[in-house]
């Protein structure tokens, strides 16, 4: 396959302080969706509120860790929404932290696999810090010092370890949910693990030009939508099933990330290819999932283009995790206006008026800019129980995401990316299959590691970083 690297590109980086943050009495967000300065300002203070319940870069805190219950693969998610931050405001304010965490999570073999979420060590996990390490090389993130691991040469790393768990013994291909068989889930393969790699593999083709990935990012997309039939013919996404019946029984709860980490793998396929025939192909396909994201935008036509999580939110039962999917949606939505900006009318409208509805529920707590989660009700809905990351990343994503109109193209190994990859990353890590009961590695790693990356941030960012050590190291 002939691959192309055309991508939408629409201004150069933007100047200015963030200000134009508009206030109600108690300190509530107001959004003016058409002030740019405004917008700004909401990321900003979104930012800042999850900078508040983040304690990797203090005293006693591990790098690329949240408290509070929450799971490794969502720090992931939260660097990698920073990165498009800085990309999209130009604030660098944050840069040092998202390095130092992301450095500090890649595991003893540069893979993403630290051995001390081996318990918890999904393939979705792993895959949503390869998003993170792919948006820093795509935005041009700075690249870490040359003697730690490369953005591209991580995302290579995880596409190699996961090149490996397709499986076609069981349910015609694909890869578990969970990599350790001592893990609860490995027992079921899911659209999310699948899905993120058909769009990693999709995201490293266009950066590289190496057809073998588009290639498998293919492969993956014919499993999921013709042999397991995760895809339905209505472009529903549905969440999985189990390898015991050989995924006959599907669980047909549909998520917006599912969705959305489709609609953006198949809007980057489309970007890639070049033969006439196959691109309409994608096109079709693109079309068919942005059609399919109607699901998560609300029924009521007095909430018309707000954007809720169906499964859970009417019922206000979403789980910890399941609080942040709607930020994957946004995110992935304005990531296809790039990849195939014909789509930019029908999806532009709906980020703006769900950015709005999310400000306004940012009026909770008592500093009054807490988020709640339901955006189509008027105020915050006070939603805490279950902490406030999910829909503060949530409100994050969709706010900032409205002006992807004005952010550079993403770029590519031939149009300016700076990231070096390997294509043999990877090819050392853990062999799980030998796992017994007890085996997992807890190390004091994480903590002495904090002060000594700290410390290499340190000379890499200058003053900026050097008040993050000291924050550090009080």
């Amino acid at each position: 396959m002939r691959l192309s690297t055309s991508w939408r590109s629409t201004s150069t980086a933007l100047t200015g302080l963030l200000v134009g943050l508009q206030s109600l009495p108690g300190n509530a967000l107001t959004l003016n969706i058409d002030d740019v300065k405004s917008v700004r300002g909401v990321a900003q203070v979104l930012t800042n509120n999850l900078m508040e319940i983040y304690n990797g870069n203090k005293t006693g805190g591990i790098p690329g860790r949240f408290d509070g219950g929450h799971y490794w693969w969502e720090a992931g998610a939260v660097m990698g929404a920073f990165i498009d931050y800085w990309a999209i405001t130009q604030d660098a304010g944050h840069n040092p932290m998202v390095m130092q965490a992301m450095l500090h999570q890649v595991g003893e073999d540069w893979n993403y696999e630290p051995s001390n979420v081996t318990s918890q060590l999904g393939n979705d996990d792993q895959a949503f810090w390869c998003l993170a390490a792919l948006a820093a090389a795509e935005r041009k993130f700075p690249d870490p010092p040359a003697d730690q691991p490369q953005w591209i040469a991580l995302a290579q790393a995880v596409f190699n370890r996961q090149v490996t768990r397709w499986e076609p013994e069981h349910c015609g291909g694909g890869m578990r949910w969970q990599v350790v068989h001592l893990n609860k889930g490995w027992d079921y393969k899911n659209a999310v693990s699948n899905g993120l790699f058909f769009q990693i593999s999709a995201r490293l083709a266009r950066y590289t030009g190496n057809s073998t990935y588009a290639e498998h990012a293919e492969k993956m997309y014919d499993w999921l939508h013709d042999t397991v039939k995760f895809v339905s013919p209505e472009w529903k996404v549905f969440d999985g099933a189990h390898v015991t019946d050989q995924c006959v029984k599907k669980d047909f709860t549909q998520w917006s990330y599912n969705a959305g980490i489709m609609l953006a793998g198949s809007a980057v396929m489309y970007n890639i290819t070049t033969d006439p025939a196959k691109k309409q192909i994608w096109k079709n396909r693109v079309d068919g999932f942005l059609e399919g994201t109607n699901a998560f935008f609300s029924p009521d036509p007095a909430q018309a283009n707000i954007m809720y999580e169906a499964a859970c939110e009417p019922r206000g039962n979403c789980n910890r995790d399941q609080r942040s999917f709607k930020a994957y949606l946004a995110r992935f939505m304005a990531m296809t206006v790039q990849a195939a900006p014909y789509t930019a009318d029908k999806i532009l409208p709906k980020l703006r008026i769900s950015a709005v509805a999310a400000a306004k529920q940012c009026d909770g707590a008592a500093d009054g800019k807490t988020c709640g989660m339901r955006w189509t009700r008027p105020t915050s809905d006070w939603s805490f129980d279950e902490g406030i990351l999910g829909q503060t990343l949530s409100a994050l994503e969709v706010v900032q995401n409205t002006q992807i109109l004005k952010v550079a193209a993403p770029a590519t190994a031939a149009t300016g990316g700076t990231s070096k990859g390997d294509p043999n990353a990877g090819s050392k890590g853990m062999d799980y299959a030998q796992l017994k009961i007890g085996d997992e590695k807890i190390t004091k790693r994480d903590v002495a590691g904090a002060v000594f990356l700290t410390l290499l941030v340190t000379g890499f960012f200058g003053g900026l970083a050097w008040f993050m050590m000291t924050d550090v190291l009080v």
